[in-house]
């Protein structure tokens, strides 16, 4: 057999291997956050968009939470400003929330842009839209940094419309105070409450890592499947540190607030999406609550 008819019954099976989550997964909500050196690249832009058009063809159903802290910082030295942060949040005054704002709806428009490209039809808005995400100030030991949001609450209505009238959302993460002022909300945070108030079957997180490894600096420890208990232990342990510590936190939050999977993937590998998504072993880490959370598929792993 020649390796070109190798290659198509590799191209076969793979798609025969993603026949049970397809049909599993339909009509699923799935809520991405994307973020980090994948927002930075045009091409894996494209591949992210790709993978989340796809999601929506077999059945899925796609949203996408997205940051632009890098863009945001950048826009902030132009404005002659040097940007400051307090324990990992932007000190945002008056003018940073205005350029905050002003890049997350270029960021905002621009994959919806591509999204449409592609033959999908999306919808941009932010937390702002319909009251969607209802924010308190966040203090960071007890200081005040500004217009900074802690989520209090999310009103899923406007994009359960949008579901249900075949868009896929795309959403910036500002929110609404109740003084109506804009909140600049940590995009990892926004994604957790919109996934958490609309019992998603899956939440993605987006990241430089490969996922989460038994020790950080070997990437061959990498743990494909985590239970609640086996992620907590691992804190309590001190094996996870720095900027992964709230990220863990939040994939916790998450499925203990009744969403169904949290994934963390390294979204510098192309189509990493559909090769979590629709293959057994998966490419990153995927956070369960307990062994009984395996689909039935994955036990014969």
């Amino acid at each position: 057999m020649d390796k070109n008819m190798n290659d198509v019954l590799m191209k076969a099976e793979t798609l025969i291997e993603a026949l049970p989550y397809i049909r599993d997964f339909s009509e699923k909500r799935v809520i991405v956050k994307y973020g980090g050196s994948a927002m930075l690249d045009e091409k894996l832009q494209q591949s992210v968009i790709k993978d989340v058009a796809l999601l929506k063809l077999v059945g899925m159903k796609p949203i996408i939470v997205h940051g632009g802290g890098k863009e945001i910082s950048k826009w902030v030295r132009l404005m002659g400003k040097e940007p400051e942060f307090a324990e990992g949040f932007r000190v945002t005054d008056d003018d940073t929330m205005e350029v905050a704002e002003m890049v997350l709806n270029k960021v905002n428009k621009h994959l919806v842009q591509m999204m449409e490209k592609l033959g999908v039809r999306a919808a941009g808005i932010s937390g702002k839209d319909g009251g969607t995400i209802i924010c308190d100030k966040k203090l960071v030991n007890g200081r005040d940094i500004g217009y900074v949001g802690d989520v209090r609450e999310v009103n899923p209505e406007l994009i359960d419309t949008l579901l249900e009238n075949d868009f896929v959302p795309i959403i910036a993460p500002i929110g609404l105070g109740d003084d109506y002022k804009s909140y600049n909300i940590n995009a990892d945070d926004a994604a957790c409450a919109i996934a958490k108030s609309m019992r998603a079957e899956k939440l993605v997180f987006m990241t430089d890592i490969e996922g989460v490894c038994r020790d950080a600096k070997d990437p061959s420890t990498l743990l494909s499947v985590l239970t609640l208990e086996e992620a907590n232990r691992m804190i309590e342990e001190g094996f996870v540190g720095g900027g992964m510590l709230p990220k863990l936190r939040n994939c916790i939050d998450a499925v203990e607030g009744g969403v169904g999977r949290v994934h963390i993937l390294d979204g510098r590998l192309e189509h990493c999406l559909l090769l979590e998504f629709y293959t057994k072993k998966g490419i990153g880490t995927a956070f369960i609550g307990n062994e009984s959370s395996l689909y039935k598929y994955e036990t014969e792993l």
